[in-house]
């Protein structure tokens, strides 16, 4: 390494903060990989949040280093993600020397035909790919909070059904954006479900988020109805025009006290809160309090308002066409899975992690009709729940702490931020979430990063815990 690279320190490094660097001349690309590579050699083993590191990225960031040099001489101007590192969550497939397995050996060694369109977006924008974030078997943890909480990345990509882009980051003291289904591609991502699904940032800013949502939206044919639907709601001109310090100003914000803030009375997160609700009011927002929601204790019970049941019907249909598209697999079927996680239970913590959900979707037959039931009663719950209470109140958004509104978004495939806000009694993080109707990223961005840049909550990782230590 040159000494520049030795002066540039990358905790906390921003998108802005390296482009500044690269355009000064003080850093390049290259360097930045190499300054990842050795925080994730020297945390990772302790963390596990890279599953595996591509051995491409040297020589990506050196074209992006010699396209830099060509640019400025000819005066072209490169945009934010250029020479940026990203890591994936290993869902997202990459037609590369990269594996996209879900965190499931019953996938290892499967070949995609293509890049995740999400995938093919970075790589136009000229970021690079530094590998795959960690996650156990088939969605339930993500790495990609972690990796950016421990700065192992600038920035990460996560994919959430429920709640794995806004839970991790809210409790790994990030940033995550849940947008609105169909705003992102789905093409070439492993699917769970087609109406919940969705690709979003996780980074340690709002502003780093925005830039890569402004990158990855967009319609696409390979996921063609539901980017349709929603490409409607891309403003002209993208999302960073919504970073506005001042965004807070004239914002009407509802509060559900019930049961979003009366589960943590008397903790210091509830504490937090309202007083970051103080601040909400200072900086000019009009905030709607003690709102309700109609049946909001049957929505936060996916067993109860049919959720997980649609889940899993969609998922045996979702999964059987992925499998279909891979262009080699040592797994066809949902019933090749589950007999693999049977034959390598130890492997596969089958035991630990169980596997119900797989074989209620396989028995899934001639069920059509009461699944779309279940479907017809989840779309009534949204509108009569939190779509009445939005718009009869004209609000702009709702302000939840932590992560309990999490199934409000999840079957209506409504947009989400959550902000770090603070740290509990045990030095564990918490977040404030920003939920929206569908397309109202603009306007949650506008909120989000006005609260951010109010309250500067997010602080920097200790890594000196005498309980932490590596497994042998």
């Amino acid at each position: 390494m040159s000494s520049n690279d030795q002066h540039f320190q990358i905790q906390e490094a921003t998108i802005t903060s390296i482009q500044q660097a690269f355009s000064q001349n003080k850093l390049t690309s290259t360097q930045l990989v190499d300054l990842y590579l050795n925080q994730i050699e020297t945390l990772n083993p302790i963390l596990r949040a890279v599953v595996e590191v591509n051995p491409d990225a040297r020589d990506i960031a050196k074209r992006a280093d010699q396209d830099r040099h060509n640019s400025s001489e000819n005066g072209i101007k490169l945009g934010a993600l250029h020479g940026i590192p990203v890591l994936l969550k290993d869902t997202i497939g990459t037609n590369d020397k990269l594996g996209t397995t879900a965190g499931s050996y019953a996938l290892v060694g499967s070949k995609v035909a293509r890049d995740a369109t999400v995938v093919e977006k970075l790589r136009l924008a000229g970021a690079v790919i530094l590998g795959k974030a960690s996650l156990s078997e088939w969605y339930k943890i993500s790495g990609s909070a972690i990796s950016v909480a421990a700065n192992l990345v600038t920035v990460s990509l996560g994919t959430d059904t429920h709640s794995s882009i806004i839970s991790p980051s809210d409790h790994n003291s990030v940033v995550g954006i849940r947008p609105t289904v169909g705003l992102v591609s789905r093409a070439g991502v492993i699917p769970i479900s087609s109406r919940q699904d969705t690709v979003g940032p996780i980074c340690r800013t709002v502003s780093d988020c925005v830039f890569v949502l402004d990158v990855i939206v967009g319609p696409d044919t390979r996921d063609e109805e539901a980017t349709l639907r929603s490409s409607r709601y891309i403003p002209r001109g993208g999302y960073a025009q919504f970073l506005n310090k001042d965004g807070l100003k004239g914002k009407k914000l509802g509060i559900v006290r019930h049961p979003f803030v009366s589960s943590i009375h008397g903790s210091i997160a509830a504490e937090t809160f309202e007083y970051h609700l103080d601040i909400l009011r200072e900086r000019g927002a009009i905030l709607v309090d003690n709102l309700e929601i109609l049946n909001a204790e049957e929505i936060l019970n996916p067993h109860q308002s049919g959720e997980i049941t649609a889940m899993i019907a969609d998922f045996k249909h979702s999964i059987g066409n992925y499998l279909n598209e891979l262009e080699s697999s040592p797994v066809k079927t949902l019933a090749d899975i589950i007999a693999f996680n049977e034959k390598n239970a130890e492997l596969e913590k089958t035991n630990e992690y169980g596997q119900d959900d797989f074989i209620k979707a396989e028995n899934m037959q001639g069920n059509d009709e009461e699944i779309d039931k279940i479907v017809e009663h989840l779309d009534n719950l949204n509108k009569e729940g939190f779509e009445k209470m939005m718009e009869e109140n004209e609000l702009d958004a709702m302000v939840t702490p932590g992560t309990k509104a999490i199934p409000i978004m999840a079957i209506g495939g409504y947009p989400g931020i959550t902000v770090p806000a603070g740290y509990d009694e045990h030095g564990i993080p918490f977040g404030m979430l920003f939920s929206g109707l569908k397309g109202t990223e603009p306007k949650l961005i506008e909120i989000a990063y006005g609260f951010e840049q109010a309250t500067l909550a997010r602080e920097l990782p200790l890594f000196n815990a005498p309980e932490w230590h590596v497994d042998n």
